[in-house]
């Protein structure tokens, strides 16, 4: 006896049918190859002397390499990551906690809770703790 959720009859695998999806990858690629190729060919080529100087993050590559250099930019992406990372562990527990299909025994919710929220006051302590030391102030 037949199950009501499992078809009696299954497909055959047919590749005609992505043959819509190969026609279009295969324009995407033939207009990226094309444009590439127009853009060699009738560009503009106006080799200047500060086109043909090395590109050195934004800043001029004039004087001495051993100048000092601000890290202000490499403090501000770690703490930006630091708080895009803290993101990505409070959507998950977000879902689970307040889904409406409850993956956490009813014991647990509580204890995932309180765990989350010493997160939060510990990221919040680093905050603080950045924003006392003087690392937001842009000099």
């Amino acid at each position: 006896m037949p199950s009501a959720s499992v078809p009696s009859e299954v497909e055959p695998f047919a590749l005609t049918t992505y043959y819509p999806i190969f026609l279009y990858l295969a324009f995407i690629l033939a207009f990226a190859g094309v444009s590439l190729l127009l853009a060699q060919t009738i560009g503009p080529r106006r080799r200047t002397r500060v086109k043909l100087m090395p590109y050195e993050s934004g800043m001029d590559p004039i004087g001495d390499a051993r100048q000092h250099f601000d890290v202000k930019f490499y403090l501000i992406a770690i703490l930006f990551l630091v708080f895009d990372v803290e993101l990505l562990f409070l959507y998950p527990w977000a879902v689970v906690a307040y889904g409406e299909q409850r993956w956490l025994p009813a014991k647990m919710t509580t204890i995932v809770f309180w765990e989350v929220l010493v997160f939060l006051v510990t990221l919040a302590l680093g905050y603080v703790y950045a924003w006392r030391k003087g690392v937001f102030r842009w000099r």
